[in-house]
């Protein structure tokens, strides 16, 4: 019996990309299906978020986020541009973001599409490897989706001419998110249980295998 398992992702979370390799190995080796739920990242959601933050907590979380890449072997650069436009030093987000809504959009249309896990893992690596600046201009995007298996004129139509029930997805996902008693991403769901975190990855495969998950054949 294959186990579902929800992920909450965010295009613009360092964890989110950290997760998104070993969420792929995991799926690729047991009996396992990720179902990739997107969700605005919390400089959008709450407003005024980064101007409330420990100001310790940024320069922990770029070492932090830096050596889990470099025990992983994972390569992860601040992306260029930023998913997110804002001001660092004041924490200012404007309310006009012309990157996110278009990024989670077609993360949500190719996950209706059943390819969200291929999608994201790469999407994330456009965006988070340090390989490719600009990752937003050209055909960069409309490649990797390709790669993920995807029509990329079909994706960016779909993102493009059903917003509103795009966004109801989305916003479904939030919902989602909070019922499972999480607000972070990554978060992964099973059977109504959050794991949260790409650290928590290992205890989500040992309640699975608790429920008989077994390696694919």
């Amino acid at each position: 019996m294959t186990h579902n398992v929800d992920v909450f992702w965010s295009f613009r979370s360092p964890y989110s990309w950290l997760a998104t390799p070993q969420l792929v190995k995991l799926e690729s080796e047991y009996d396992l299906a990720f179902n990739i739920r997107p969700v605005l990242p919390i400089a959008v959601r709450i407003e005024g978020f980064f101007k409330r933050v420990n100001p310790l907590w940024p320069p922990y979380l770029a070492r932090d986020i830096y050596r889990l890449a470099q025990m992983q072997g994972t390569p992860i650069r601040w992306p260029r541009p930023d998913p997110i436009v804002m001001d660092i030093a004041s924490g200012e987000v404007p309310a006009d973001q012309p990157y996110i809504h278009r990024l989670t959009r077609m993360g949500q249309a190719a996950a209706e599409a059943g390819r969200g896990l291929p999608y994201i893992a790469q999407v994330g690596h456009l965006i988070w490897s340090g390989e490719t600046d600009n990752w937003h201009e050209g055909d960069h995007l409309a490649r990797a989706a390709e790669r993920a298996g995807l029509d990329p004129v079909a994706l960016e139509t779909a993102a493009r001419d059903n917003t509103a029930a795009i966004d109801a997805g989305i916003d479904a996902n939030q919902a989602a998110l909070d019922a499972a008693g999480h607000w972070g991403v990554p978060t992964m769901v099973f059977e109504g249980e959050p794991f949260f975190g790409q650290d928590r990855l290992d205890v989500l495969l040992w309640r699975l295998k608790q429920n008989g998950l077994q390696p694919r054949a």
